[in-house]
């Protein structure tokens, strides 16, 4: 397995790993699918750990996506077109598809860089097929269920795994070791929402979570470094 890829968790979660932020995929008995789209390169980096993990060979039907923010869905539309993978997301960062999102306060930082960044990376505008609500069960790997985290976007969210008691929780938080950390405020649509987030995400009867900004620890590490914010 090379650095950009790392199968996780019975070899059943690929982490692909793309500039700045991961994404992963899941594998069950009828194909794959994606949980978010990665960032800059996520394309070839995605090609690349099929072919490590030896998946190439396996359908990608879908893709889910944790919120809205350019450095997860910026190759959505590129997925589902090459692969004729659905698309799950959720509700609440619908603007977020089309290209449109709206930013207040201090995160209107974050809303021009993302502007620059649709035009220079050439984002293609998407209509998912299933917008998400809290409690929605997706029939993905025995069941998972969708699990409303917002603060960092209306609506974020995280996906949990009752049969394996894992959480892809998007970017809730940002596991680094000792430098650890929940999304900067001018990256957040209400940061003091994060808090309540967190202690909901904990409530779940967890083995472990996968956040997207993170270095390879364990799901296990990465659950025992989120509850350092509880």
């Amino acid at each position: 397995m090379n650095i950009t890829s790392s199968v996780l968790h019975d070899g059943k979660v690929l982490q692909v790993r793309s500039f700045g932020v991961c994404f992963y995929v899941l594998k069950d008995i009828k194909g794959l699918y994606l949980v978010d789209g990665g960032f800059v390169g996520g394309m070839s980096r995605l090609k690349s750990a099929l072919e490590i993990a030896g998946w190439s060979n396996e359908p990608i039907l879908g893709v889910m996506l944790t919120h809205g923010h350019l450095d997860h869905v910026l190759n959505v539309a590129a997925i589902a077109n090459s692969y004729g993978a659905w698309i799950a997301a959720p509700r609440g960062d619908q603007k977020f598809y089309d290209g449109q999102p709206i930013y207040s306060g201090i995160s209107r930082v974050t809303g021009l860089f993302e502007a620059l960044g649709r035009h220079v990376l050439g984002f293609r505008k998407f209509i998912p097929d299933r917008l998400l609500e809290d409690g929605d069960i997706l029939d993905v790997w025995s069941g998972l269920k969708v699990v409303s985290l917002p603060g960092h976007t209306a609506g974020h969210c995280g996906f949990y795994c009752e049969r394996t008691k894992l959480l892809f929780c998007g970017d809730l938080f940002a596991s680094f070791g000792k430098f650890s950390h929940l999304p900067p405020h001018f990256f957040n649509y209400d940061s003091e929402q994060i808090v309540s987030s967190i202690e909901k995400a904990l409530a779940l009867e967890l083995s472990g979570v996968f956040p997207n900004h993170c270095d390879k620890s364990t799901s296990t590490l990465h659950l025992e470094r989120l509850k350092q914010f509880e």
